[in-house]
């Protein structure tokens, strides 16, 4: 990379981090472009090399985010997700992400307040950075990799993924309607009928 390249990417980077600073202590609604470029130390038209607009910047840091939420968990389970069955797997990578978010409830308040489908099919097909992981093809080579087989897979994880989300959101922040280690094995027997639902197809 050229010190051309290098320069853009710090700038990019700096504006990513400042953006994050001030969604997740001020607001989204309440934090305006100036606030952004001004704490970075860029002009306002550099913003606009890089984002569309606010919502564009957010779009990106929710994808990046949630992206690397899924590379914490593979990273930190390594070896062991290969010995395990294709529901433990899973079981493994939520309970590992459900962990990183109730050590980070900012982070768990901006995901889940800006969280779609889209944005999150963005974040696992089509990463924001080299940081980030490909987390589809990590999750099809399971598929692959499960003795059964699974019909409509996008499905299957779009209902962990809205389960998990909503579920733990107010586990975590409200202990409501009970503690995040009370909820987690109803949680994971959710996910467990979710799986057998959908096996059976290759």
């Amino acid at each position: 990379m050229g010190k051309v390249d290098t320069n853009k990417k710090l700038k990019e980077n700096s504006l990513l981090k400042t953006s994050f600073e001030f969604f997740t202590t001020k607001g989204f609604s309440k934090t305006s472009i100036t606030d952004i470029v001004n704490k970075a130390g860029v002009a306002k038209g550099t913003f606009y090399l890089y984002f569309k607009d606010k919502y564009d910047i957010r779009n990106r840091l929710v994808s990046h985010k949630s992206s690397m939420l899924f590379k914490n968990a593979i990273n930190d389970l390594g070896d062991k997700l290969d010995t395990l069955p294709f529901e433990e797997k899973i079981i493994s990578i939520v309970d590992n992400i459900v962990n990183q978010l109730n050590e980070n409830k900012s982070l768990l308040t901006f995901i889940s307040k800006n969280l779609s489908w889209g944005i999150f099919k963005s974040a696992i097909t089509s990463p924001v950075s080299e940081e980030d992981i490909d987390f589809s093809s990590v999750y099809y080579k399971m598929l692959e990799e499960a003795p059964n087989g699974f019909k409509d897979p996008e499905i299957m994880l779009f209902m962990i993924i809205e389960l998990v989300s909503s579920t733990c959101y107010s586990a975590i922040l409200y202990n409501e309607p009970c503690t995040l280690q009370e909820l987690k094995p109803y949680l994971y027997s959710s996910i467990k009928l979710i799986i057998s639902q959908h096996e059976g197809k290759k």
